[in-house]
């Protein structure tokens, strides 16, 4: 006799490397979807319906599963349980479980501490494994709700959103032909410590999974085999803290009387740009600029958070500002009608991180094969040219360029006391890149793997996400799939498809 068939339950029986994980996707995305529309149209109770079904889903189950122990960079990282799942068998059993969970199960989560860019160190609160997939599984249930509420200038921990967005919506307000000249330079003391429980679960108060995430709250942390309690803030390193955040911070825009007219152009004052705890405030005046901090210091109260002194400054534009890793600053410039040029350019601490890394590693190719060396040189260098070259970085590329010589310089001669620089010279130098007539190209010769130049990487445009566009809004689903496949839209114009955007969804930025 045939058992009978649960609604998402664990009847598929395969094993997890046979799994289709292109129709598994697919139902997640499906149901985010619904849980977007209904929340859009206002239709709370079918929005809580589907979410409770997004609960019970073992696609679900499967894809969180997936994404904590096989995609996510801290697969290999436990937490107070010691366990990492690894095989295949282990993720199968994972995934299983997270659909009987019981509550009372949760576990603290593991302190642990990184070094911040000031000197200080951050704290780090690892949930185990299997708490961090049951959190990517209410994840999936709650954020297609708040997608469909957040502000538009929210660009942190967001799907479909990147710092460029963030960036690039600062150059719209910080041109020289606007109004808004004045800056708030803000950041939050201890954000993620420092949430108050109270107002994240009023925020949820009508979430299905509400009690279980007041448990992740309040789960405290063990430090040196000693339980801590946790009566605000939550972990960062749990997967599902950077959504908690941002719906903390969700309401700056209307707390300070931001307006848009109907395509979405500001008609105040103000503008905010948001990116996790870190934001800018843009008035036109210095003493509106200070009624902003007043305001926003009663708004974060409220969440049981406030300013951190030390970060936080009123700022002219032509004084200049530091914001996600770049400088922004406006410039004199006589070839300009307003006499002022826009420049954002990486940040001096942004280079002097950067430098410290690389200097670190040419200290220790001293003991490593010069392979290993110029594979950890390159990977560092294609990273922090990737991120900076969507903006005014030629000047600094070139800079470092000529830095990286003179390290590879003295660690050659290092190598070579004793040789002579035209003995050493054509063993280290040669033009090594195959498409570039280059002939100070440092690396292993006589056709062996060679450190990159940053100027090798030119500037690469940006465009900035529509308005409030979300992944999860299913009227722009041709939208997503022309910003996400570059073949897709090359396909589109060879054929000359126009692709229809959503008017009415997506707002018109504008830095006015």
């Amino acid at each position: 006799m045939h058992g009978t068939s649960r609604a998402n339950g664990p009847e598929e029986r395969s094993e997890w490397d046979s799994i289709k994980w292109s129709k598994t996707d697919r139902i997640v995305k499906n149901l985010r979807q619904r849980i977007f529309r209904a929340t859009s149209e206002g239709d709370l109770r079918k929005a809580r319906s589907l979410q409770k079904l997004m609960l019970r889903s073992y696609s679900n189950a499967l894809q969180s599963t997936r994404k904590v122990t096989q995609l996510n960079t801290g697969k290999n990282t436990p937490g107070v349980d010691r366990v990492v799942v690894k095989t295949a068998s282990a993720k199968m059993k994972t995934a299983k479980e997270l659909l009987g969970h019981q509550p009372w199960r949760v576990h603290p989560a593991r302190r642990l501490y990184i070094p911040k860019a000031n000197g200080k160190l951050r704290p780090l609160g690892i949930p185990t494994v299997h708490d961090r997939c049951l959190q990517a599984v209410v994840k999936n249930a709650l954020e297609p709700e708040w997608e469909a509420t957040f502000e538009s200038t929210s660009y942190g921990f967001r799907p479909g959103r990147s710092c460029h967005d963030a960036l690039h919506k600062v150059y719209l307000l910080a041109r020289p032909n606007t109004r808004k000249k004045w800056v708030v330079d803000a950041d939050i003391k201890g954000a993620f410590d420092n949430i108050s429980h109270e107002f994240l679960l009023k925020a949820l108060d009508q979430f299905s999974a509400r009690e279980l995430v007041n448990l992740w709250l309040t789960a405290g942390y063990m430090e040196w085999g000693q339980l801590h309690a946790t009566e605000a803030g939550t972990p960062q390193g749990g997967v599902i803290s950077p959504l908690l955040a941002n719906i903390a911070l969700h309401g700056m825009e209307q707390a300070l009387g931001v307006k848009r007219d109907s395509k979405g152009v500001y008609r105040c004052s103000r503008a905010v740009v948001r990116y996790a705890d870190d934001f800018l405030v843009f008035c036109e005046s210095r003493e509106d600029a200070m009624q902003c901090v007043k305001i926003l210091t009663r708004f974060l109260a409220a969440r049981g958070l406030e300013f951190s002194t030390e970060k936080t400054r009123v700022v002219n534009l032509r004084d200049g500002f530091d914001f996600l890793g770049f400088h922004i600053r406006q410039f004199k410039s006589g070839s300009t009608k307003t006499g002022w040029k826009l420049f954002i350019q990486p940040s001096k601490s942004s280079v002097q991180k950067l430098k410290e890394k690389l200097r670190l590693i040419w200290q220790e190719g001293r003991h490593l094969p010069l392979s290993v060396m110029i594979s950890r040189l390159n990977a560092v260098i294609r990273g922090w040219g990737n991120y900076h070259r969507k903006r005014q970085a030629s000047r600094t590329f070139n800079k470092l360029d000529s830095w990286m010589f003179q390290r590879a310089v003295r660690f050659v001669k290092r190598r070579h006391g004793n040789h002579t620089w035209s003995w050493i010279h054509p063993r280290y130098w040669g033009q090594l890149h195959p498409g570039r007539k280059d002939r100070w190209v440092f690396g292993i010769l006589p056709d062996g793997p060679y450190v990159q130049k940053f100027t090798w990487m030119t500037r690469q445009r940006y465009v900035m996400v529509k308005g409030t566009a979300s992944p999860d809004d299913p009227k722009l689903r041709t939208y997503w799939r022309e910003r996400t496949d570059p073949r897709y839209r090359v396909r589109c114009l060879l054929a000359r498809v126009s692709l229809p955007i959503n008017g009415s969804t997506l707002d018109h930025e504008s830095g006015q």
